[in-house]
């Protein structure tokens, strides 16, 4: 197939063109499995057309625009960007995906949207004077930390941390790292919440109408919205309930140089207890639960710390929570 806006055509590339071309009504994409079972789903070519549309609306992508792509076309964000390259009829340059996701790519062109995962990043800031090759940042996947956070916004770059999933067909909000606490809406997506807080996301548009998610949300507006954590993973100790991802937030500056998480065990005292899983058999556990009382309340400090040789992983490299 002749694709002469799309440099370092691949054969996933065609692949997935060939698809996008035939008669077909839907793609069919893979989810993750960092949630659950890693399973199939068929995505409509109109609301994966929609979802591109508003990407595109937000960071004002037309003909004259180029994207880049360091991502697996095998799953959903790599589909997006070609799809959104097709709508926006712009150029798109398709590299390796590897840790550097500038490498490969031409130095002389100033790239309007780049998507990375957050173990790109390191990679990304080896590079100097990224102002001058990138419009605009989105990163996901996968949470970011708090350490990565304080350096991506410092790059002179906007960053956009991501939320959606597969179903949604790519992200429906965005968060502007370094100066948002909040996601707000794509454009023709609205927010309510359920009766466990949880996010519902609306759109006339697009087939779904409402989907109710897992994911526990302060609602601010019918458009914006800050993330407190996954209701499957919330722990109740002694009466209180605790989202673990707003303590492996706090506490990322203290382990940001491996993997970790926060999980629990059942207790007699409390009905569940707080647990740190953390990757590499050579984690100083006592110089953490000294430092960790500077980080967050005593009450939340992990009871047992568990040091995994390495923490097990999806294919595309998030954590899977035990």
């Amino acid at each position: 197939m002749d694709c002469p806006r799309i440099t370092g055509y691949t054969e996933e590339a065609k692949e997935f063109l060939d698809r996008w071309n035939d008669s077909s009504e839907y793609i069919t994409v893979h989810t993750s499995g960092s949630t659950g079972s890693p399973k199939n789903i068929h995505l409509l070519k109109s609301d994966m057309k929609i979802s591109a549309k508003a990407t595109n609306d937000f960071f004002g992508i037309n003909s004259s625009s180029q994207l880049a792509l360091p991502l697996s076309i095998s799953y959903i964000a790599g589909k997006m960007m070609v799809v959104r390259s097709i709508m926006a009829d712009c150029n798109l340059h398709i590299v390796s995906p590897g840790l550097d996701p500038l490498k490969g790519l031409p130095e002389n062109i100033r790239f309007n949207l780049i998507p990375i995962v957050p173990a790109q990043i390191p990679g990304l800031l080896s590079h100097i004077n990224l102002q001058d090759r990138l419009e605009n940042i989105i990163v996901g996947g996968a949470p970011t930390t708090a350490n990565q956070e304080k350096l991506l916004s410092a790059i002179g770059v906007p960053v956009y941390a991501t939320y959606g999933m597969t179903e949604t067909s790519s992200h429906v909000a965005l968060r502007k790292i370094g100066s948002d606490y909040f996601y707000t809406a794509l454009p023709g997506i609205e927010f309510g919440v359920d009766e466990r807080s949880c996010l519902i996301i609306k759109s006339e548009a697009a087939s779904y109408i409402e989907l109710v998610t897992n994911d526990c949300v302060s609602l601010i507006s019918p458009t914006r919205f800050q993330w407190l954590g996954r209701v499957d993973n919330v722990i109740n100790t002694g009466g209180i309930k605790i989202f673990p991802e707003e303590i492996e937030k706090k506490l990322s500056p203290l382990i940001d140089n491996r993997a970790f998480y926060i999980s629990s065990r059942a207790s007699e005292k409390w009905g569940s207890e707080i647990i740190l899983y953390v990757e590499g058999k050579d984690f100083d556990k006592e110089m953490f639960m000294a430092e960790a009382i500077n980080y967050i309340d005593r009450k939340f400090i992990p009871k047992d710390i568990i040091a995994v040789k390495r923490l097990e992983r999806t294919k595309t490299g998030k954590i899977i929570r035990r």
